[in-house]
């Protein structure tokens, strides 16, 4: 029954690529693509029942996080893109029958909430606040927060607490983020921006001193601009990215986290990293589950 459901959705995948704002149908599964579980079957009435007899699944992910989630010639890539795929193929659904959607800091509750997405998977740090309103799988991937600066560091910010010491220093981060929140405990004076990418022209004008989020974030962003930043390798928290879905949905969340060990034991989560993040960072140990 599941077999034809990568070729019904290709059509359609390839035409929604560019056709959608905001949206991408990745129609190009790739030489890396993970392997379908053809033969997938589900209890009737469950989240994996209903997308896997669909063939479909949306997934909110960032479109302007290199190493993570941008957006390439085929839809979005990256580490984040590639958990989705392999959870995907764990439920049946090929990468054609993936609908991504563009998920920035601020909106990821409320799509989710909202049933926009079935999964929101976008440098999505688990937090206590957070799982009063969605639930998470994970964490798959443990971050800490950095700062970026200008190639040299010429305002010599030397850790977080550079920003306690001297108010003057202006920092840039995303609203709506843990980012946001981990450094207003140490100065007010914050740039907001909607993408870490728009933080990028105001550091360049010397508007703030730095930008600050997940060291991973801000190393796709020196990789992606190479000579004009650095990060600075002073982290101050601990971040784990979970995978964000419907609050209450105990058995889809069990599913991903049982796919998610799975992974972690067959070389598939490492495989992963290697062909997104790898090619910048080291590859790490991947952190235990949270079955909380």
């Amino acid at each position: 029954m599941r077999l034809n459901k990568g070729l019904m959705m290709g059509a359609v995948a390839l035409v929604g690529v560019l056709a959608l704002a905001g949206c991408s149908d990745s129609g190009t599964p790739g030489t890396d693509a993970p392997d379908v579980n053809t033969g997938a079957e589900f209890e009737a009435g469950t989240t994996m029942a209903k997308v896997s007899d669909a063939g479909a699944i949306t997934i909110g992910t960032k479109f302007d996080q290199p190493l993570f989630g941008l957006t390439g010639p085929s839809g979005p890539e990256g580490f984040d893109v590639e958990i989705g795929k392999m959870i995907a193929a764990e439920l049946g659904i090929a990468p054609e029958g993936i609908k991504w959607v563009e998920t920035v800091s601020a909106n990821r509750e409320p799509f989710i909430e909202s049933g926009q997405v079935d999964l929101v998977i976008a440098t999505y740090t688990i937090n206590d606040t957070r799982k009063e309103v969605v639930d998470f799988a994970g964490p798959y991937y443990e971050a800490g927060q950095d700062f970026l600066v200008l190639a040299g560091n010429p305002d010599g910010i030397e850790n977080v607490d550079s920003f306690k010491n001297d108010p003057n220093l202006a920092v840039c981060t995303v609203t709506g983020s843990t980012s946001l929140k981990n450094i207003s405990e140490y100065t007010s004076n914050v740039l907001q921006a909607e993408t870490y990418s728009a933080c990028l022209e105001p550091l360049r004008n010397g508007e703030v001193s730095a930008v600050t989020t997940d060291n991973v974030i801000l190393a796709g962003l020196a990789d992606q601009n190479e000579g004009e930043f650095e990060v600075l390798d002073q982290t101050f928290t601990a971040e784990p990215y979970g995978i964000g879905l419907k609050k209450g949905d105990d058995a889809f969340r069990t599913f991903i986290n049982d796919t998610l060990e799975a992974s972690y034991e067959d070389g598939r989560w490492a495989k992963a990293w290697e062909s997104t993040a790898g090619k910048v960072l080291a590859t790490p140990t991947p952190p235990a589950v949270d079955r909380y």
